[in-house]
């Protein structure tokens, strides 16, 4: 698998270049992880009713220089900024024999693992999708998680929150959980907490070695 550093892109831009390589995917291209950081944005999944946990109103979004965008990947609504680390893998699933459940659980499995490596122990949640850790005596979000699968190949993935600004997440319910809060690396390690390229490579090699399992 190739794995791509796009640097700090655009949504949108990211966007166009997972389509890109989607479609050189699907003709029997090599299989990519794209690593990107974006601008301000949040985005909207396929949800019904993920509008509405936008609390924020365009005023507000426009003074903190936030885009908003709908996309096209499942879940909710969501924040992706600087100092977050999204991945998204653009694999056949049946290449990996893989359903598109246990593609989902092999990428949060690989969140676990990496933030493991890291240091920081962390969890799935039956109830809610993404990656956890406890804080304050409650589950506070470090991954968001959503995907799109298109005619057996994959699209988005994941956003793994290190230096992230959280201040951002306070625009919209995140994922519409209103009695959970979010959290990142940052704040949970302190002054210990890695580089994003380190975070960048630990998440890379954790991703890669989940999908090439074969059970």
């Amino acid at each position: 698998m190739l794995v791509r550093d796009l640097g700090l892109l655009p949504y949108r831009d990211a966007w166009r270049v997972q389509e890109e390589v989607h479609a050189q995917v699907l003709a029997g291209g090599r299989e990519q992880l794209l690593l990107v950081e974006h601008p301000p944005v949040i985005t909207l999944g396929r949800r019904p009713g993920a509008r509405r946990h936008l609390v924020a109103d365009g005023q507000a979004l426009a003074a903190m220089g936030v885009e908003v965008v709908q996309s096209d990947r499942g879940g909710d609504i969501t924040f992706h900024g600087p100092g977050q680390v999204v991945a998204y893998p653009i694999v056949r699933l049946i290449a990996h024999r893989l359903s598109v459940g246990s593609y989902v659980q092999r990428l949060l499995d690989a969140v676990v693992g990496t933030l493991e490596d890291l240091g920081v122990a962390a969890q799935k949640d039956r109830a809610a999708i993404g990656v956890w850790v406890e804080r304050d005596g409650r589950p506070h979000k470090i991954c968001a998680l959503g995907v799109r699968i298109k005619r057996g190949v994959s699209l988005h993935g994941v956003a793994l929150n290190v230096t992230t600004d959280l201040r951002f997440f306070d625009l919209i319910v995140p994922c519409g959980l209103k009695e959970r809060g979010v959290t990142s690396l940052g704040q949970v390690m302190g002054q210990r907490c890695p580089t994003l390229d380190r975070v960048k490579e630990a998440l890379a090699a954790r991703m890669i070695r989940a999908l090439e399992r074969t059970s």
